[in-house]
Formats: C-alpha cells, structure tokens, sequence
C-alpha cells in the first residue's frame, strides 16, 4: 500500500489543464460569442414578447439554464477526451502500471475537466452580466451547484471515454442525448408553461432538476423543490462514482 500520490494527481492534472491553455483564445472566446448569439436570439427575439417568466426578467431567466447547457457540454466533452486519448494511443497502459491508484487517477482527469468547466461557466456568468442585470440570491447555492454539476457530468465524460471505441461513440452522447434533453429540460422556459401532460413528462427528463436547482440558486424559483434537485445531483455524482468503481475493479475496455 502506498501513500496518496499527491504529485501523480497534479501531473495528470497539469498536463490536462495544459492542453486546454493551448487552444485559450478558442476555449474563451467561443462562451463569450455563443452566449452573445444567445442573448441576440432568444433575448432579443423572445424576449420582446416574453417580458418576464414567474416575475424574472426573461432575459435574466434564460442566464442558469444558458450556464447550464455550457456545462454540462463542457464537462463530459473535456473528461471524455483527457482519457480516450490516452486509450487511443496506448499510453493508458503506462498510467495503469504506474504507482498510482485509480482514485488518484481520476482524480486528475476529472478534477482537470471539472475546472475548465467552471472557469467557462463563470465566463458565461460575467458575459450575460453585459446584457442583463443579475441578482444571486443564493451564491452559496450557486457555487454548490456549479461545482456539484462540472464534477458529475465530468465523471459521466470519464465513463463515455472509457466506454467509446471511437469518435462517433465519443460524441454521441453530448450531441445526441444530453444537449436536445437540456433544450426540453427548462433551460430556456419554465416547465410550468406547459400544458398537461407535458409538464408530467417532463419531470422524467433529469436535466430538468439540474437546470431548476441552479435557476433556484439565482432567483429562489425553481420548477421542482431544491432539495428534489440537490438530492438528484448528488444521488448522480454517486451512482458516477460507483461506475467507476466498478470499471477499475473489472479492467472494462480498460486492459481489454
């Protein structure tokens, strides 16, 4: 047995991180642009016709599930490449053998992707203060969920890029799952405009409690109860966790 391999985890850590300082203009100037086009679209266009949702400026209200969406893309995108790459070229072989556990390993990867996550939210949050004027009524809250949030969907990418055997495998889950569930998960209108049964359904759409507690943390106002929604995104990070467990413990598409 050894000790925590602190400077194993900041290696893995630092190379990541590294990666994302390569491509820095592009990794901040896209959040700034996107949620610019964000504001013009659905600020300007909608906004002239919905003037408030539950009391909220629309245009403030639209600010928690933009940030949301960023995320969640951000998070699973960042963990699911920083170790399918090292299972593409075989260096995962080394990391597996080195005198590092799983734990720490991990905890590079997934700390790393979580980061860069943050640091875009946050980007996202000082643009659309540009645009709108924003009043955090629980920034606690606020950073809890931000955190919470990066560190599971970073888990769930750390899953996809052990899962994936390619590109296609790669992307498939953040284009073709997670970002239409975002866009029906009340990023950008409150689930209790819509009609029955709608509004039923949509309580089966997980991104609807992601999106609700974060909103609850700006406005105190959410579609679904806080503590619905923070129960959620820690019984996920858990469930995360576990998965991960159980992948080390087997070896899957790891030693195979």
């Amino acid at each position: 047995m050894h000790g925590f391999n602190a400077q194993g985890v900041w290696s893995i850590y630092r190379f990541e991180m590294a990666r994302a300082l390569r491509t820095l203009w592009q990794s901040l100037a896209a959040p700034v642009i996107t949620t610019s086009l964000y504001f013009v679209v659905f600020g300007g266009a909608l906004g002239s016709r919905i003037e408030n949702v539950d009391g909220v400026n629309y245009g403030a209200f639209i600010v928690p599930g933009l940030i949301m969406l960023s995320l969640l893309q951000q998070s699973i995108s960042n963990a699911s490449i920083g170790i399918y790459f090292p299972k593409f070229t075989g260096t995962v072989y080394e990391l597996l053998s080195a005198p590092i556990s799983a734990m720490e390993m991990v905890l590079g990867y997934v700390g790393a992707a979580a980061t860069k996550s943050i640091v875009i939210g946050l980007i996202i949050l000082v643009t659309a203060s540009f645009f709108v004027d924003l009043d955090i009524r629980h920034p606690f809250a606020m950073a809890a969920f931000l955190i919470l949030t990066s560190l599971a969907f970073s888990l769930f990418g750390f899953i996809i890029g052990i899962w994936a055997k390619g590109f296609e495998q790669l992307n498939f889950v953040p284009v073709l799952l997670v970002t239409p569930l975002t866009f029906l998960g009340g990023a950008f209108y409150s689930i209790d405009m819509l009609p029955e049964p709608w509004r039923t359904v949509s309580l089966f759409n997980p991104v609807v409690y992601l999106v609700s507690g974060f909103r609850w943390s700006f406005f105190g106002e959410g579609d679904v109860d806080i503590w619905v929604s923070l129960g959620f995104t820690g019984g996920f990070l858990a469930l995360c966790l576990f998965v991960v467990w159980l992948i080390f413990r087997t070896g899957w598409r790891l030693k195979s």
